[in-house]
């Protein structure tokens, strides 16, 4: 079974509290989305492999440690737009491929509108980007995707979590770590995370 790492990080919490609070603006939103994305892309690639290369320092040569696995970023539009450029700091030669997936209200069902990836994969590590793991169904199905891409590494990257989208991706995919700034308490009848932060789509874009 997959690990669910919720951040205990003070910095991650603190942020996420100004996120929560209704009265924050879409520029700060944005903001920091983007500094909490950052944050827990440190503690979800702390197990990344690396190999041993020689560089020479101002003083001398020295055996040195660089990443060996090729990381593919994959935000679920639009919310996990946000989250991009905060890990691309870290990791500048990261490549991006976007998967549009959005909700229905009826069934809560995700359904595919975009999906550009290439032919062949190019990475050997995806980091699924998603705000919100509610129901699951969008990072389930943007798991289902890039596995059938051919990509063996996964990881989960979001903001916060439900327990029921927690079980739903364990349950259909138990083999992809969960990495979250929190974990709440439940779903409401319209399969919005409680206490949650929102819509987190339109709270960054200003469309709510």
């Amino acid at each position: 079974m997959s690990t669910v790492q919720e951040s205990k990080h003070p910095l991650v919490a603190h942020k996420l509290s100004r996120l929560r609070d209704k009265n924050t603006e879409p520029k700060k939103f944005r903001e920091l989305v983007r500094e909490i994305a950052g944050l827990l892309a440190y503690e979800a690639t702390a197990n990344l492999h690396t190999h041993e290369i020689e560089i020479e320092t101002p003083l001398e040569k020295m055996k040195a440690q660089q990443l060996q696995e090729k990381i593919g970023l994959v935000p679920i539009l639009r919310a996990g737009l946000g989250m991009v450029e905060g890990i691309w700091e870290l990791m500048p030669s990261a490549e991006v491929w976007h998967i549009g997936l959005y909700r229905d209200e009826k069934t809560l069902q995700p359904v595919e509108y975009y999906n550009k990836l290439p032919v062949d994969p190019r990475v050997s590590v995806c980091l699924i980007l998603d705000p919100m793991l509610a129901t699951g169904g969008s990072a389930t199905a943007t798991a289902d995707i890039l596995k059938k891409w051919g990509v063996k590494k996964i990881k989960y990257v979001g903001l916060i979590a439900a327990p029921e989208g927690i079980k739903a991706m364990q349950t259909a995919h138990p083999d992809i770590d969960i990495y979250v700034a929190a974990i709440d308490s439940h779903l409401n009848e319209k399969g919005y995370i409680v206490p949650g932060l929102g819509d987190a789509g339109d709270r960054q874009f200003g469309t709510g």
